[in-house]
């Protein structure tokens, strides 16, 4: 990036109307949402989607991750859902990813990089650290589900962690930091 400083800034409360996400891919989700965000700031934008994919299911809940158990259904809700929908399922068929679509969206141009964390869902709930499925994907290198990772051991193997550090480095090579016409200051919608 040749040294030039970029800030990252996030959403003023006047620009936290989410978009719907009506996108069949993480992908098109990701790009919705970072298109909506610089329609409203005017600034390059960076957002992302993800989920998980349960080989099992077809692939399910999919992008529809966060509605698995229906709308206002908390974690717990969707974890539930999820277990029993494979109770019966064998543990070499409980094969699954979490994936992440990382976009950024400027003046210009849009860039989207997908990466993922592969794992199996476990019987039942591990750990305490974390959200959403965290607690029923194992992450097999480290026998651990993501529930029980310290949050600086998940940044570095998530999907959303990798996702973003591929996204860094696609904007440090591909020079749009060092134009002219970009600017210092990059809206982020991620947490």
């Amino acid at each position: 990036m040749s040294g030039k400083g970029v800030e990252l800034i996030g959403l003023s409360e006047s620009e936290t109307t989410e978009p719907i996400e009506t996108g069949e891919t993480f992908s098109e989700n990701a790009l919705l949402k970072a298109n909506h965000y610089y329609r409203k700031t005017g600034l390059p934008t960076i957002a992302d989607d993800s989920g998980l994919e349960v080989e099992a299911l077809n692939g399910a809940p999919g992008v529809h991750s966060a509605r698995y158990a229906g709308e206002g259904a908390d974690d717990g809700a969707r974890v539930s859902k999820l277990l029993e929908e494979m109770k019966d399922v064998p543990t070499q068929r409980r094969c699954a990813r979490f994936v992440c679509a990382a976009a950024i969206v400027w003046d210009g141009g849009e860039k989207v990089v997908l990466d993922e964390a592969r794992g199996v869902i476990l019987q039942k709930p591990r750990g305490h650290n974390g959200f959403g499925y965290d607690p029923v994907f194992l992450y097999e290198p480290l026998d651990k589900s993501f529930a029980e990772l310290a949050a600086s051991e998940k940044a570095e193997v998530s999907h959303r962690g990798r996702a973003f550090r591929r996204l860094a480095a696609w904007l440090g090579e591909s020079g749009l930091l060092d134009t002219p016409s970009s600017t210092d200051r990059i809206v982020t919608t991620a947490d």
